[in-house]
């Protein structure tokens, strides 16, 4: 019998984490934006984390103030939480 491995980003935590590290490896353009399909496809395909860990962690990131959501959704930027997270 085979069990379900526990999936990495189950915890919102862990995932909105994991963004923020994606968010600050990427070296952000014109007044400090990070487009966001910057850091969903490194989650997404080569963390392998669910559209739905993605949606978890992004909330919590923001609702935390590590990262502020453009009303277009097209792109994020770090706040000083977020920055104060690597320093």
């Amino acid at each position: 019998m085979k069990y379900a491995e526990t999936r990495p980003y189950a915890d919102p935590e862990k995932a909105a984490r994991r963004l923020m590290e994606h968010a600050n490896a990427f070296v952000a353009v014109q007044d400090g934006r990070i487009y966001i399909e910057k850091i969903n496809e490194p989650f997404l395909f080569g963390d392998r984390g669910s559209p739905a860990e993605y949606g978890a962690g992004l909330n919590l990131a923001i609702e935390r103030g590590w990262l502020w959501l453009h009303e277009s959704g097209t792109f994020v930027k770090m706040t000083q939480a977020g920055k104060d997270l690597f320093a």
